[in-house]
């Protein structure tokens, strides 16, 4: 699976409620290594319950100028969640659908 496979996609609880739509992932360098570093790991889908645009790097708390570009993704993207990839039931082409039980994490770097 591509990860532009995944990205827009919607995102579905285990009751059927729609919680967003996948936006972004967050990975980790912590595989086993191949060449200088670890290979990457899918740690997360980051879901926003408006949108299926990016965050343009502005979910990171220290990046706030410009200003008004900032103001208006945070406005956008409010309610954004993250979850963690181990939350992930199923993956088809048309949902992510999620486990019973999962938790939502805030989607802040």
């Amino acid at each position: 699976m591509l990860l532009t496979e995944l990205l827009g996609l919607p995102v579905l609880a285990d009751d059927g409620e729609r919680v967003g739509f996948v936006t972004d992932v967050r990975l980790v360098l912590d595989g086993p290594v191949g060449g200088v570093l670890a290979r990457p790991r899918l740690y997360g889908l980051v879901v926003s319950p408006r949108s299926r645009s990016s965050f343009l790097g502005y979910e990171r708390t220290a990046a706030s100028s410009p200003r008004l570009v900032n103001t208006v993704l945070r406005w956008r993207h409010r309610g954004t969640v993250l979850l963690l990839w181990s939350a992930v039931a199923a993956v088809t082409a048309d949902a992510v659908r999620l486990a019973p039980g999962h938790r939502r994490y805030d989607p802040a770097l």
